[in-house]
């Protein structure tokens, strides 16, 4: 794990600060399903009380990155498919009916405007996938900021609906979407996930949510192999 100090001068409390850096690392990979997270490893690490390590710890257990069990301690949350089945079932849920006010607003024509917060998240992919493409072998793609992106497509077509509160609750799956990316990211390229994204929001104002489930049933089966 990297040293708490490494964001020094970054806003937050020294709580922000642990659980940030150790929510990189699980979003990034470096911490795999089912790792322990030791409060008294991590405090020598960063340099602070195991009080502020255990309320970070917490905070990564509200976000469902990290799981809290009796006499095992916390660990790094396991996807395993029960987990993919259920978080998909939820994003299914508010997707689809997102997408479906949405159509109810705007009919089989959507105004660009309404499509415009998406487009901007694909042509990001598209910037990030020519700056790849100028990088020597060994590859360049930030896959953070892909999965970012890709989470960033998701929030935007939900905002289409104008319903806060589904809204808020597409907001609130966070970090949990993001790891949900990580785990999906070896069945993709990024030219072939910009591809389907781009279908997604073609289909969207004439198929709404029959396009919408049929892309989440697909990111499903291939982490279920269903």
């Amino acid at each position: 794990m990297a040293s708490a100090t490494d964001s020094s001068g970054t806003a937050g409390t020294t709580v922000d600060r642990v659980a940030g850096l150790v929510r990189a690392e699980i979003l990034s990979g470096v911490l795999a399903p089912d790792t322990p997270l030791r409060e008294e490893a991590a405090a020598e690490q960063f340099g602070v009380s195991r009080h502020t390590v255990r309320a970070a710890f917490q905070r990564l257990v509200s976000e469902r990155l990290a799981v809290a069990e009796a006499y095992r301690g916390v660990r790094v949350a396991s996807f395993d498919r029960a987990h993919v089945i259920a978080l998909q079932q939820y994003r299914a849920a508010l997707e689809v009916e997102a997408v479906r006010i949405a159509g109810e607003r705007h009919g089989e024509e959507w105004p660009g405007e309404v499509l415009a917060p998406a487009r901007a998240t694909l042509d990001a992919l598209d910037r990030l996938a020519d700056t790849d493409a100028d990088v020597d072998a060994g590859g360049g793609i930030d896959w953070l900021e892909v999965e970012r992106l890709h989470a960033e497509f998701h929030h935007a077509v939900v905002a289409a609906s104008m319903s806060p509160r589904i809204i808020e609750a597409h907001a609130a799956l966070g970090s949990e979407l993001l790891l949900f990316l990580l785990h999906v990211r070896p069945h993709y390229t990024l030219d072939t996930l910009i591809e389907e994204h781009r279908a997604l929001l073609d289909e969207l104002p004439t198929r709404g949510g029959d396009a919408v489930r049929e892309h989440l049933e697909h990111s499903t089966r291939l982490l279920t192999g269903a």
